[in-house]
């Protein structure tokens, strides 16, 4: 299996490429405008409202999925695994119940980011944490915020370097350290979707307009540390275990699923040269039938 390349099953095109890296932008701002904004900066008056104007990038992450369905990238086949890898996730994640942060939800978008690519892996993300907010009741105003995170972390476990020659023990080293730090990195992120409206916090962990940059990194870390540094490891710790003890069977599977599913351009059957398109006595045969005159086969 060594010698087989990765299939993509969801391909960007270029409108798609242009949609994600605008709601990713928009992402950006939306987390991180409590250590941009400086002091007396106008979007400070407006803070409560934050979470619910960037509600709004929840509609620009369906026209990421718009326009990657519109270009051919999403087809039928990938729709189906999507929504089996979906319906997956979204049914591991309440397993935990929160509990010390254990999510084993995790794992599974790792591995089929690494699978199937970046790609179908920032779309996998999104659905599989909406789904799962439907399911757990956990729709709000952090729920953009959250597929947004989810979206970024499966997006790049499909970015992973040695998708091709990488396998073995070294494959789940490589996915086991990605999801620790990426399951890091998905708690830390959140925090900032809400550590600016916890007014009730301590003064010296909770969110100042007038401290500037480096004072509210300080404030935040703080912050972090205090109040969710524990489920974060939690979770990363899942992650790598999980990723290192059922990792290769599941890669297998998901690899044995991808092949079998031939996300590949359709084969189309064409005339042999010097041949019409049908003969005299009824359809054309292919390539390898009797006589072995018949239709040849290219891939598509």
């Amino acid at each position: 299996m060594s010698g087989v390349g990765r299939t993509r099953a969801v391909r960007l095109g270029p409108r798609a490429v242009v949609a994600l890296a605008l709601v990713s932008a928009v992402g950006v701002a939306g987390f991180g405008w409590p250590l941009l904004a400086g002091p007396g900066a106008e979007v400070n008056a407006h803070a409560q409202d934050a979470p619910w104007l960037f509600a709004a990038v929840l509609v620009l992450m369906v026209g990421v999925v718009a326009a990657t369905v519109s270009e051919g990238g999403l087809g039928a086949k990938a729709v189906a695994m999507l929504g089996v890898l979906a319906a997956a996730g979204a049914a591991l994640r309440p397993l935990g119940a929160g509990t010390a942060g254990l999510e084993p939800m995790f794992f599974l978008m790792v591995l089929s980011g690494r699978v199937l690519g970046p790609g179908f892996g920032w779309v996998l993300g999104s659905v599989t944490m909406f789904a799962s907010a439907l399911l757990t009741g956990g729709v709000g105003p952090w729920l953009p915020f959250q597929m947004l995170s989810m979206g970024w972390f499966t997006m790049g476990a499909g970015l992973l370097p040695g998708a091709v020659r990488l396998r073995g023990r070294g494959e789940l080293l490589l996915l086991g350290g990605y999801g620790f730090a990426a399951a890091l990195a998905y708690g830390t992120v959140m925090n900032l979707s809400g550590w600016p409206f916890m007014n009730t916090l301590a003064s010296s962990v909770a969110y100042d307009p007038d401290a500037g940059l480096g004072g509210n990194l300080a404030r935040f870390f703080a912050y972090c540390l205090a109040t969710s540094l524990g489920w974060d490891l939690g979770r990363a710790g899942l992650t790598l275990v999980l990723t290192l003890v059922v990792g290769r069977p599941v890669l297998n599977a998901l690899r044995r699923a991808t092949r079998r599913a031939a996300f590949e351009p359709p084969v189309v059957f064409e005339p042999s040269p010097g041949r019409p398109a049908r003969g005299d006595g009824g359809p054309e045969r292919a390539a390898g039938g009797a006589g072995g005159d018949g239709a040849g086969v290219r891939g598509g």
